[in-house]
């Protein structure tokens, strides 16, 4: 069974000249033409070497950067049960816009997908709607209750990529661990939400000076660290394979680091607003700004862009949360939790990172395509013979987020209006054209 699923299209064929291409994975890193032929990459060469096929597109794409496409390990899509903030397609259509052509759907939805019918009726469904590949994570507990294991082999058989109860986290060491006992015979990654709701119940931000000074009730940092430290121990103890979630405080980053200098089968990932943005953001009490984990200080968002350089996280994820006007349009303490990001990802981490200096361009583009790996999905690349799977963006492009309104169903984006560099001009996913940024225009050859 493949582990991706999206809807039938044309095949493209695509002739891009003179792009740079960028692909640390393959050792890719100069200007070139790239030849797609029925959906596959048929050709890489020196820029105008490559002549146009009959019947094939042409982009002139030089000054233009040339990406594999984007993974994206932890989005939520809303399907089935809460359309009315996003569905299939048009979270996938702001995937693509983000230049991602890989997606993987968490399960907290109503009903929460926990039964292999669940899973075999999104599939059919990511087959007539999806832009992007769709890979989707069933739950560890029934109902996202954290008391009784769901079904996790016949989940696995009917295309599970593996187990989550995100949103929820698994709160009995026993269950979880019985859980990686039969993770290790079905296979498939456990992907952790990691929370103490006793250290974090009522909580809207993190616990610390801002939070004191607002007057609002905290989230403090030890209610996910100590539940970071238990289940990389637990997963040494049982050798399985476990993902470790929108990470966001010092300590999570250095029990993480520790698990695998161990050996331990650990993997974690990060989000660009907790790689970019602090507490002190959330002064103006936007409730776009309110998410789950908080913001934290500066010292974490160090902490965690030293984790993003040494490899200790392994990748990006937006953690894309789709909300509803009336979810968020109310007082900072009552709003939901969540804020969009497929569509500002690269742009916000390249405006953020890069253009600073602080990390290089190869490796944002390597940690935007590790998410492939951790789920054991097959990692975009720019070479001869694999499924054209591309972003072509443009570096030097600046633009606010949200001016021309948004791909995605909803607008709670916290990167929403802030002026930034580098914008995606084109995503080809599984060898389909799924995104041409309005003003792009392609000629034929």
């Amino acid at each position: 069974m493949t582990a991706l699923v999206l809807a039938p299209g044309p095949a493209a064929d695509l002739l891009i000249r003179g792009a740079h291409a960028l692909d640390p994975g393959a050792g890719v890193d100069r200007p070139a033409d790239l030849l797609i032929r029925d959906g596959v990459i048929a050709e890489l060469g020196a820029p105008g070497s490559l002549p146009a096929p009959d019947g094939a597109e042409v982009i002139d794409a030089e000054g233009h950067h040339l990406f594999p496409g984007f993974v994206d390990p932890h989005v939520h899509l809303r399907t089935p049960g809460q359309e009315q903030k996003e569905d299939l397609e048009t979270g996938t259509r702001a995937a693509a816009a983000g230049g991602f052509c890989a997606v993987v759907a968490m399960p907290n939805t109503d009903p929460p997908v926990d039964s292999p019918e669940l899973i075999s009726s999104l599939r059919k469904a990511a087959e007539r709607d999806a832009r992007v590949g769709i890979g989707f994570l069933a739950a560890i507990t029934r109902g996202l209750e954290g008391e009784q294991l769901t079904e996790m082999a016949e989940l696995r058989g009917a295309g599970a990529l593996g187990f989550t109860d995100d949103g929820q986290p698994v709160s009995s060491a026993a269950v979880l661990r019985l859980a990686m006992q039969y993770q290790r015979l079905c296979g498939g990654v456990l992907a952790l939400h990691e929370e103490d709701v006793g250290l974090s119940r009522g909580g809207a931000l993190h616990e610390g000076q801002v939070a004191t000074e607002l007057g609002v009730r905290g989230i403090p940092g030890l209610a996910e660290s100590t539940m970071v430290t238990r289940d990389v121990a637990l997963a040494e103890y049982e050798r399985a394979r476990v993902h470790i979630q929108h990470v966001s405080c010092q300590e999570s980053v250095a029990a993480v680091s520790a698990a695998k200098q161990r050996g331990a089968g650990v993997t974690a990932e990060v989000t660009p607003h907790h790689l970019l943005l602090t507490e002190d953001d959330v002064r103006s009490l936007d409730t776009r700004l309110k998410m789950n984990p908080p913001l934290r200080t500066e010292r974490d968002r160090q902490a965690l862009l030293d984790g993003l350089r040494s490899g200790a996280i392994d990748c990006v994820a937006t953690d894309h949360a789709p909300h509803a006007r009336e979810d968020k349009e109310v007082p900072f303490e009552q709003a939901a939790m969540g804020t969009t990001g497929l569509e500002t990802a690269f742009a916000a981490l390249h405006t953020g990172l890069v253009r600073p200096g602080l990390i290089s361009l190869g490796l944002l583009v390597e940690r935007m395509t590790a998410g492939a790996e951790v789920l054991g999905l097959p990692r975009p690349g720019i070479a001869s013979g694999q499924p054209a799977n591309l972003c072509l963006a443009d570096l030097e492009a600046s633009w606010r987020p949200g001016e021309g309104g948004w791909e995605s169903r909803a607008e709670n984006c916290c990167f929403a209006g802030r002026r930034l560099q580098g914008r995606v001009l084109l995503t080809v996913a599984g060898g389909r054209v799924a995104y041409r940024e309005r003003s792009w225009t392609l000629t034929p050859a």
